[in-house]
């Protein structure tokens, strides 16, 4: 099933999100609703409070960026309960966008390595370094899990200049080709 996405503004898209253990209830249906939704809504990633779900889960699907990033070849994986150990390399700027925020896409800097615990689909747990896209891509789903989204990373001017905007995502006023809950849409009575 295809999943709504919470739009900017939502509250748990702010909240820092809790650990799940293998007993989480309809974890295994969860998982194939986001992998649909991510699939359908074209986006690279999708981290579970992105789908009101303030749990320490995400997905990641790179193979889009291919073959421009030989290293997205084939990568897809399930994050879960992920603890970003290290961050190394060169702070390298990318133009980010998020599916909650729809049509907002800014420079973002962040380190072009990283180090991170996490478990599998079947709770194995991992321990792995990525460099590039792929770090990239897990760095911004692993923000969600902390209670950020892109826009929090660049300049604080840059942010005020785009209020008018994210507050008109909050509201519903954006175009996105797939469902949203949007925090701040007025009904009509």
């Amino acid at each position: 099933m295809i999943l709504p996405i919470v739009a900017y503004g939502h509250p748990v898209l702010k909240a820092v999100a809790k650990d799940i253990d293998k007993d989480f209830p309809e974890l295994e249906k969860l998982l194939a609703d986001m992998w649909e939704t991510l699939a359908h809504s074209e986006g690279v990633g999708l981290a579970a409070p992105q789908v009101n779900q303030s749990i320490r889960l995400f997905l990641v699907d790179a193979r889009p960026f291919y073959p421009d990033y030989p290293d997205a070849k084939d990568y897809h994986q399930v994050f879960i309960n992920a603890q970003l150990l290290e961050t190394f390399g060169d702070e390298v700027p990318f133009k980010e966008g998020c599916l909650s925020l729809p049509g907002i896409y800014e420079d973002v800097i962040r380190h072009d390595g990283i180090r991170i615990k996490f478990l599998d689909e079947h709770f194995v747990e991992h321990e792995e370094t990525f460099t590039g896209i792929k770090s990239r891509i897990i760095q911004h789903e692993y923000d969600h899990l902390e209670g950020h989204v892109h826009v929090d990373r660049i300049a604080p001017l840059r942010k005020t200049l785009l209020q008018g905007k994210l507050r008109a995502i909050s509201e519903g006023k954006c175009d996105a080709d797939y469902r949203m809950i949007f925090p701040r849409k007025k009904t009509r009575r």
